[in-house]
């Protein structure tokens, strides 16, 4: 298929050309339920697949908004459907965690428990008591197990120092803390987020076939 051929077949280029920037910028005020009806109809993955030592392969945690959002934009502005987020066997445990855990014990898959307080108290202590179990360390341990490497403690805790001196800005799918951040959220978000996805939905609809 000719580069051409595909362009041909994206969505989005039944919309007027001022129109097209903003479509792709307002799907971050769509909510989860919205995100996954869309994705549905279309065939988007939205699940993580993980694979177990045995080789079976199982869809079981939503991904991330961002990353879901991502291939939304792809298939509209390419008409092709990116695959699922997939962790390889490699970084998956099934069984609970060893009780005691050390720094180079591995963070895998199936064991990151938030309510496991010797594993928050061990990353606790490896960043000086700053670890905090919230989106930033989600984002960065999904990114250690789809590249194929369950990180030590001792690294992740390193990491997520990083990433959080990194991030000096709520990430964009996050609309309401971007909103917040910019000045742009008043009393009555919760409004402006209802019909800013309505007028998303409105295009998507004219702009994508019902399947």
């Amino acid at each position: 298929m000719t580069r051409g051929t595909a362009r041909a077949k994206a969505p989005i280029l039944k919309l007027p050309q001022p129109e097209r920037q903003a479509l792709l910028d307002d799907l971050n005020y769509l909510n989860t339920e919205e995100i996954k009806s869309f994705c549905t109809r279309h065939s988007i993955p939205f699940r993580i697949v993980f694979e177990s030592p045995d080789g079976c392969r199982t869809a079981k945690d939503h991904d991330r908004k961002g990353i879901v959002l991502g291939r939304i934009r792809h298939f509209l502005e390419t008409g092709k459907v990116l695959p699922a987020t997939r962790f390889p066997a490699a970084v998956v445990r099934v069984d609970p965690p060893p009780e005691i855990l050390s720094p180079d014990d591995r963070l895998f898959y199936g064991q990151y428990d938030k309510a496991n307080c010797g594993l928050t108290g061990l990353l606790e202590d490896l960043t000086g008591g700053q670890f905090r179990n919230g989106a930033i360390a989600r984002i960065l341990a999904h990114e250690f197990w789809s590249a194929g490497r369950a990180p030590t403690f001792r690294e992740f805790a390193a990491a997520w120092l990083r990433a959080v001196n990194e991030h000096t800005a709520p990430n964009p799918e996050w609309a309401f803390l971007s909103d917040r951040a910019n000045q742009t959220a008043g009393s009555d978000w919760k409004k402006l987020r209802s019909r800013k996805a309505a007028a998303v939905l409105q295009k998507l609809g004219r702009i994508t076939p019902a399947v």
